[in-house]
């Protein structure tokens, strides 16, 4: 029911997410993320635990290949589940149960996991990565999004089209990037569309916020009320 690609950066170390299904609500559910840690996308009759279990695993010190295994052997309902992992090293690995409904399948390469399911046919995921590979000195989310993009281009969810999301986190506790498309005719488009706003407006805004390193934040108090309305 959904398709997704999980990914690490090799030159910022990033990880994220991003993802797309016709089903409500994609970003609450599928995908998942903690920074120096790894990323994680849970689909297809989704189990939430997977994302949240294999985090932990991971930040015990488990690889992708082995959280995986883990995750598997741990999921009575594994038939039906299809998951990808991607570890603080840019290691890769994913499932897809035997019983996932109608096309299924997931690759991984260096760096990234694609995976979906329920979806027109494989082009989708072959398109995922070879956009993925084509852009390796690109900002990472945009490779995340363009990516996407091009696996709805290709087919994308058999049923549909109806929520988005995109996840990364950087080096903080909070994520760098959280953008969800709930509900939408061409959610992947509205997701670009989003990033496209969050890269002019916000992404200035999250480099001025409370860091570990700067716990005060970063910012010019004098240069920002030069911009505020006079009380005049």
């Amino acid at each position: 029911m959904t398709f997704s690609i999980t990914a690490r950066c090799p030159a910022t170390g990033m990880l994220g997410v991003a993802v797309s299904t016709k089903l409500l609500c994609v970003g609450a559910l599928c995908p998942f993320a903690r920074a120096g840690v790894g990323a994680i996308s849970t689909q297809s009759f989704v189990n939430p635990y997977l994302g949240i279990q294999g985090l932990a695993l991971l930040a015990a010190g488990m690889d992708a290949a082995a959280t995986c295994e883990r995750l598997a052997a741990g999921d009575e309902g594994r038939a039906l589940r299809q998951f990808a992992v991607v570890d603080r090293n840019g290691r890769a690995a994913a499932y897809s149960g035997a019983d996932c409904v109608g096309w299924y399948g997931h690759r991984t390469g260096e760096g990234y996991a694609v995976a979906g399911n329920m979806l027109v046919g494989e082009p989708t995921i072959v398109e995922m990565a070879r956009a993925f590979e084509a852009t390796r000195d690109g900002v990472f989310a945009e490779r995340l999004v363009g990516a996407l993009a091009e696996g709805q281009a290709a087919g994308g969810d058999k049923r549909g089209r109806q929520s988005a999301a995109l996840l990364v986190v950087d080096r903080e506790d909070y994520p760098l990037i959280d953008l969800r498309v709930d509900d939408h005719p061409e959610p992947v488009a509205e997701l670009r569309r989003l990033w496209g706003l969050y890269r002019e407006g916000l992404a200035p805004i999250m480099g001025m916020l409370p860091s570990k390193e700067f716990p005060a934040g970063r910012f010019d108090l004098a240069e920002i009320r030069q911009h505020l309305p006079s009380d005049a």
